[in-house]
């Protein structure tokens, strides 16, 4: 038995919904931890595609368990568009979805303030910055790019213990006083950016509506691992967004308001670290970024724009276009460390079928001088200037290969190299779009 950790190993979109999908084929309990609806994860079976923003990816498992921890935050009105479109399209898990009543619920009046304060912070800014291509954020901007979903004033409400859980929509009573304590300060923020506030009665109704629906699936997720485990099944911990969007260890403020990494799984789920035995991060042979904050490698020339149209960056959530630069070991190697990551997963070889060249990044310039370690300051970070090294890139379409021998060298040397430098078994690759298009390689490449 085992209880393995998937998370993002840079600013999150790096094609962790495959992975997930294909380890939850063996797993008998698929569990998110953190994150709400601003994530999404993209699966492609069989040519019918599917986007999952709140239920995990294992639902499309039959036998497979899927959970929402008590460290996601849930917009009732979206998870149960989510499970009805399931429904709509022929998939059945009855019985197989559980979520925590400790986990929080993003409340109509999130929504609006998270919209209200993003639409302020982006009337704000100043105007000509130079080299950003059009709808491209300033690393300084003063934006922070969220999906104004309200997943950060609904984390802010935990935090400052006036959140409303999702146990609390089956008494009434504290409901009211819920929604009362919390609207005696947001509807003041509201008003302060021209919106027009919410009423405790009409929000009360809205949310009462959904008791009946979030009833049979509560149960204790913690508890639920331990029984997993003790039967000797696997269970697989999914995290949305990436390392470098941590709220603690990523590029503060530009970052999310939860803790993708190995450790918020835990937390996230109510068991403890001992429990976690394999830890997976998901990194494309390529780096991207949503959003506005420091992004080294980002390419501001046609090879970006390249990456984009040949990757299809944009988000599964938003429709954004996605920032995109070389791969950086630099961050990779600062996400092995703050995961204690034991393999890595490569996304999207096949992005990079047709450059001539590819190229990576290993060191930056601060100020003059050459640092090979992640700069501990994020001020420092913004003026880190990338050194970046070429490589021969390879013409060969590698969308249909399933081993390494299949590969072309060049593309083989490129894994190596990543291997070696971040210091981490490669131990999946995903070489195409569709589910199966993945070479599993066991120990790793070495």
């Amino acid at each position: 038995m085992t209880v393995t950790v998937l998370i993002g190993a840079q600013w999150g979109d790096e094609g962790k919904g495959k992975l997930v999908d294909m380890l939850a084929e063996r797993a008998d309990l698929v569990v998110r931890y953190q994150g709400g609806n601003n994530a999404g994860h993209t699966i492609v079976r069989e040519g019918e595609t599917f986007a999952f923003h709140l239920i995990p990816s294992g639902v499309l498992h039959a036998g497979t368990i899927c959970a929402l921890g008590n460290g996601v935050v849930i917009d009732p009105q979206v998870l149960r568009r989510e499970v009805d479109g399931l429904h709509e399209r022929g998939i059945d898990f009855e019985g197989r979805l559980r979520i925590s009543p400790q986990a929080h619920l993003i409340m109509p009046y999130h929504v609006a303030l998270d919209e209200a304060r993003e639409i302020a912070a982006i009337a704000s800014e100043r105007t000509g910055h130079a080299g950003a291509p059009a709808g491209v954020q300033s690393k300084d901007s003063a934006a922070i790019g969220t999906t104004r979903r309200g997943i950060g004033p609904c984390y802010a409400d935990k935090t400052a213990r006036r959140g409303v859980r999702v146990e609390d929509i089956f008494n009434e009573e504290l409901l009211r006083d819920r929604i009362t304590a919390a609207l005696s300060e947001t509807n003041v923020l509201l008003e302060h950016y021209g919106h027009e506030g919410f009423s405790v009665g009409a929000v009360l109704d809205q949310v009462r509506a959904h008791a009946d629906f979030f009833r049979p699936f509560i149960a204790d997720i913690g508890v639920l691992i331990e029984r997993v485990r003790e039967r000797g099944g696997e269970v697989l911990l999914e995290g949305a967004q990436g390392t470098l969007l941590d709220i603690d260890h990523g590029t503060y403020p530009y970052v999310t308001s939860s803790s993708p990494v190995a450790g918020g799984a835990a937390t996230g789920t109510g068991i403890g670290p001992t429990r976690i035995e394999r830890v997976i991060g998901v990194a494309k042979v390529y780096a991207t970024r949503v959003g506005a904050g420091p992004f080294p490698t980002e390419l501001f020339d046609s090879v970006g724009d390249q990456l984009v149209e040949r990757g299809g960056e944009f988000g599964t959530t938003t429709g954004r276009r996605r920032r995109c630069g070389w791969i950086d070991f630099m961050a990779l190697r600062r996400a092995a460390q703050v995961n204690g990551l034991t393999e890595l997963a490569v996304t999207k070889l096949d992005v990079l079928s047709g450059f001539e060249q590819v190229g990576f990044c290993d060191s930056y310039e601060l100020d003059g001088e050459a640092i090979t370690e992640w700069p501990p300051l994020t001020g420092d970070l913004q003026r880190c200037v990338p050194v970046v090294e070429m490589l021969p890139g390879w013409l060969k379409d590698v969308a249909s290969a399933r081993s390494l021998d299949e590969l072309p060298e060049e593309a083989r040397s490129f894994l190596r190299l990543i291997e070696e430098r971040v210091g981490v078994p490669v131990t999946f690759v995903g070489t195409g779009q569709d589910r199966t298009a993945v070479i599993d390689l066991g120990a790793g490449i070495a």
